[in-house]
């Protein structure tokens, strides 16, 4: 415990004799030594300005609160997946991970939507009208936007429904823009996991509403037509030329599919990334992602017509992510449409094309960049040396066997649709033609070349051909030939460890000028 005052030494108050008895003080405070002064009240001024500083810091924060509690209890929040297989991962950490959110439009005519046709049309939750999934690199130097065709023909997987706790029956072949109305945004996100092998962050979910007030609050975004066009169907009326829209116009654009091109989905979705990489220009020439007040605005607009995950649902993270995609360069925010072709049963629909398809989800997934060449490494795996083997031909000579008369088995344990035609294809034109495939196998982490006695020489064959390590050979008494278990490291491609990407997979990026849309001549 420290000392008194009064029995410190050394201080002027102690060496100071005592002041006589009946001494006179008169014109000098009792108190008040030779070498002090009296003390001053403060200025008014300086009362008056601490005093208003303090009410502005309080001001300051109660209003940041409020705006904070206003932008959150705008949205309304669902469960991100929603998956009858769905499993529970880490969440990301949405300052620095690499991120995807899948991006959806609905197509409900219910509540404010309902001008836009009865609820006959599209009812409850709604089909899902667009389907974009965004991709952030761990740097933040890159973002690519993959658009899904709403008639794409997936699987769709069992989805709880949130309002029941019932689950939908799974589809082996559904329309991928139904998800939405078997389980909401979640049970799309499922269906999109499923299909990708991704593991979806975030999501959100936005009406009609949300593309007029967005539009109009950043005061329109130029668009481009060769032809003039009106088309009662979707209310679009534009010139030929160049146009700035906002409201029901960048709705009408949007929406519009009759129009354009061949006046397929994949038309209408080529226009949509033109309005988008036109949108994404402006918002980063006006420095609206580094202006508060702007983006508080779009925000406040956006989070009324808004459905997203609970992950999302914090301000926080929404501006954590707005942070991340101010300073990408336009020529990095690249625009991808899924690779398809016709679905045979129903040429009206369509499928993946594969292998591009589970090419460019593996690239997404190794967070490669889409617009920096055509091959992207996926790992260690990629300096791999192919599997040496005694009995093995030597690259370039004739192996010592019929190579049409192998019995060689290809299992998809990947978790990727479409991953066991792709390996049997190239193992058809290396001219192993006796090929089997199961495609119904549990997804395994490693990949696996499975022979039988007296095929040592064939497996070593089919290891060079991939460029499997001699790690994953393994003898096996118990199968006739030979059986190649792909696993999750060898998700696409025929090289293992490596992402081949298909040719012109972006469709444009955001530095490109305004891209003008093809009119056809179809009646409207």
């Amino acid at each position: 415990m420290g000392r008194r005052r009064a029995e410190q030494g050394g201080g002027a108050a102690a060496q100071r004799p005592a002041r006589a008895a009946g001494a006179s003080t008169k014109g000098r405070p009792a108190t008040t030594g030779r070498h002090f002064r009296g003390s001053r009240r403060a200025p008014l001024w300086l009362k008056i300005s601490a005093a208003s500083l303090a009410g502005l810091l309080v001001a300051g924060i109660a209003v940041a609160g409020v705006m904070v509690m206003r932008l959150q209890g705008n949205v309304q929040v669902a469960d991100l997946n929603l998956g009858s297989n769905s499993t529970t991962a880490p969440a990301a950490d949405d300052n620095h991970d690499p991120l995807q959110i899948l991006i959806m439009g609905t197509d409900t005519r219910a509540g404010s939507d309902g001008e836009y046709g009865s609820t006959s049309d599209s009812g409850g939750a709604g089909n899902s009208d667009v389907m974009m999934l965004m991709n952030i690199s761990a740097d933040n130097k890159r973002v690519s936007v993959i658009s899904f065709p709403r008639d794409l023909i997936v699987p769709i997987p069992a989805c709880r429904n949130p309002a029941t706790g019932n689950f939908s029956a799974p589809q082996q072949a559904g329309q991928l823009n139904s998800a939405l109305s078997l389980g909401g945004p979640g049970c799309t996100v499922a269906a999109i996991n499923q299909m990708t092998g991704m593991n979806i962050d975030h999501f959100m979910l936005a009406d009609f509403n949300a593309v007029k007030q967005l539009t109009t609050t950043l005061g329109g975004v130029e668009v481009c037509v060769d032809t003039a066009v009106k088309d009662p169907a979707s209310g679009l009326d534009l010139p030929a030329g160049k146009s700035n829209i906002q409201g029901e116009q960048a709705l009408s654009f949007l929406r519009e599919r009759h129009a354009f091109g061949d006046a397929s989905d994949i038309s209408r979705i080529k226009a949509q990334q033109a309005f988008l990489a036109s949108m994404t220009r402006k918002i980063k020439d006006e420095g609206t992602l580094t202006d508060i007040p702007k983006l508080y605005s779009i925000a406040e607009t956006v989070t009324k017509n808004l459905t997203v995950d609970k992950g999302l649902s914090n301000v926080n993270s929404m501006m954590a992510i707005a942070g991340r995609l101010k300073n990408v360069d336009l020529s990095k925010v690249a625009f991808v449409t899924v690779p398809w072709t016709a679905y045979a049963p129903d040429p009206g629909r369509v499928q993946l094309l594969q292998p591009a398809a589970s090419q460019v989800f593996a690239a997404v997934r190794s967070d490669a960049d889409l617009t920096g060449g055509t091959t992207a490494a996926t790992g260690a795996a990629a300096t791999s040396a192919p599997a040496p083997d005694a009995a093995a031909s030597a690259p370039g000579s004739a192996p010592a066997y019929n190579k049409a008369i192998q019995p060689i088995t290809v299992t998809n344990a990947t978790g990727v649709q479409g991953r066991s035609l792709e390996l049997a294809n190239a193992l058809a034109a290396a001219g192993y033609t006796d090929t089997a495939q199961n495609t119904a196998a549990a997804a395994v982490g490693t990949t696996q070349i499975l022979y039988g006695p007296d095929f040592a020489d064939v497996a070593g064959d089919v290891a060079n051909l991939f460029g499997i390590p001699a790690s994953a050979l393994v003898p096996t008494p118990g199968i006739n030939g030979v059986r190649i278990q792909a696993g999750q490291d060898f998700l696409s491609g025929v090289k293992f460890g490596q992402t081949e990407l298909p040719p012109d997979v972006v469709s444009q990026t955001a530095q490109q000028p305004t891209q003008c849309q093809s009119v056809n001549n179809l009646p409207r």
